[in-house]
């Protein structure tokens, strides 16, 4: 599987369901589940290398600005959410976190944790092995360090900042979603 594809299966699944998340990954464990089980593997690890690319300061910040407050995991389904937003969107966020301020909106649901099961439920149903092993996409994965977002083996990306920067980071962001505390 090439990223081309692994993007033209978001973009399909982007239009059965752009804003349900469960409908979204059902749409791309559908498609999945129609590859061999050696390109489902491939899609989970295009799947970690785009949340590496994103694993990024002005990414977290401008969740931050979003969101309000930042967990590990909370930071994991918001990348995974603009994975799932795209190439185009991200691929531009990762170059200008401040396009979010025209993509977001105050009742917009960032977390797209689903995304992180679409391969291993699609290679499932693909090979009919119920129980996940080291063959599964995620095992295969497991077995990169630096395809593990569990064990925190990568390096923040960019400049760390403090939460009073925040403003002149992205002050789109900032004037859309801030809020008196």
């Amino acid at each position: 599987m090439t990223r081309e594809e692994f993007w033209r299966i978001l973009e399909a699944a982007n239009s059965c369901g752009k804003d349900d998340a469960e409908q979204k990954q059902q749409a791309i464990v559908q498609q999945l589940k129609g590859y061999e089980p050696a390109e489902i593997v491939a899609f989970e690890i295009i799947l970690r290398e785009l949340i590496a690319e994103a694993y990024d300061y002005k990414i977290v910040a401008a969740y931050k600005i979003i969101n309000r407050y930042v967990t590990d995991d909370q930071f994991l389904y918001f990348r995974c959410w603009l994975i799932g937003q795209g190439e185009k969107i991200f691929v531009e966020t990762l170059e200008n976190p401040e396009l979010l301020a025209e993509v977001v909106g105050y009742k917009t649901d960032t977390d797209f944790e689903f995304l992180l099961y679409a391969a291993t439920e699609a290679y499932s149903q693909r090979t009919g092995i119920e129980e996940e092993d080291e063959s599964f996409p995620r095992g295969v994965a497991y077995s990169n360090p630096h395809l593990n977002y569990d064990t925190c083996i990568l390096s923040m990306k960019g400049e760390d900042w403090t939460i009073e920067q925040l403003p002149a980071l992205c002050p789109k962001l900032w004037n859309k979603f801030r809020q008196p505390e």
